[in-house]
């Protein structure tokens, strides 16, 4: 860990502290920070535990959710995450760790008030990010286990999309918006087919995957742009012709978005989307 220098006393347990490239850190240990002074060395083998971010940003704001929550929240965060990261294949924003902490310490705070809060989109996101959700309820009760409170239910769906949100580089509340078109769009779509999916299928939650990565692109504003070649054109073409009644949903989502959303669908978006419909509604062929 090398030269390490304090930069901040957070309390008795937690130093902010700066290495010798002028890295800025946290770091933990029993009585670490007890009468301990800025500038002042600190022996790396007294460290228990360390959190670095690589982002400025980031850093300044765990270092702030140092000072307002209690260690333990942390640590249990950062116990929650490793397993979460053991269970999915998509890397993770590091910015996790201060979301999911703040949120967890927040839901522990509120439930020993006796304050609850439902989510209105625990359905949605139950079925939408079945993984997640799963981790959720994981994570429900380790805090269980390790603090004695008992968080409800909808907290996993809450977890749940903390973690999605990290997976796919958003902010929460792009991620609220993203899972209200995903549902405004199987409306859509289940109605134009005058059906309704499996949830359960495999078929399904490919299409549900399409469409999450579909709303994050239009939310961050880079929707797939459409190809200006020849063979591109053609291309569009020949899927527009040979799928009319899929392409036909697609543009009904074009303008479900452009009305509740205000953003327009490009052709290359629709082909995509087209694509998708079909492989649904022929049983992934």
């Amino acid at each position: 860990m090398g030269d390490l220098r304090i930069k901040k006393v957070i309390n008795n347990n937690i130093l902010c502290v700066v290495d010798e490239k002028g890295g800025e850190m946290i770091v933990t240990g029993r009585g670490l920070g007890f009468q301990r002074k800025t500038g002042e060395r600190v022996d790396p083998a007294l460290v228990e535990k360390s959190y670095r971010m690589e982002g400025k940003t980031e850093q300044r704001k765990l270092r702030e959710l140092c000072e307002q929550i209690p260690l333990e929240h942390l640590r249990l965060t950062q116990e929650l995450i490793e397993y979460v990261k053991g269970e999915i294949t998509s890397p993770l924003n590091e910015s996790l760790l201060i979301t999911l902490a703040d949120h967890i310490s927040f839901a522990i705070k509120r439930k020993q008030e006796g304050i609850a809060f439902s989510n209105p989109l625990q359905g949605a996101i139950m079925c939408y990010y079945p993984t997640e959700y799963r981790l959720g309820q994981y994570c429900l009760r380790l805090i269980r286990e390790q603090t004695q409170v008992d968080l409800s239910e909808s907290e996993a769906a809450f977890i749940a999309l903390h973690i999605v949100n990290a997976e796919l580089n958003t902010n929460m509340s792009d991620m609220y918006e993203i899972t209200r078109m995903i549902e405004g769009t199987l409306a859509v779509v289940e109605y134009y087919y005058q059906k309704t999916y499996d949830r359960e299928s495999l078929d399904f939650s490919r299409f549900v995957v399409h469409l999450r990565y579909f709303a994050q692109r239009l939310f961050q504003g880079q929707a797939i742009p459409d190809g200006s070649g020849e063979n591109d054109a053609l291309f569009r073409q020949m899927i527009a012709r040979s799928c009319k009644q899929h392409y036909r949903c697609a543009q009904c989502v074009g303008d479900y978005v452009r009305n509740t959303y205000h953003k327009e669908l490009t052709e290359e978006e629709l082909i995509y989307l087209t694509i998708h419909l079909k492989r649904i509604n022929t049983g992934g062929k």
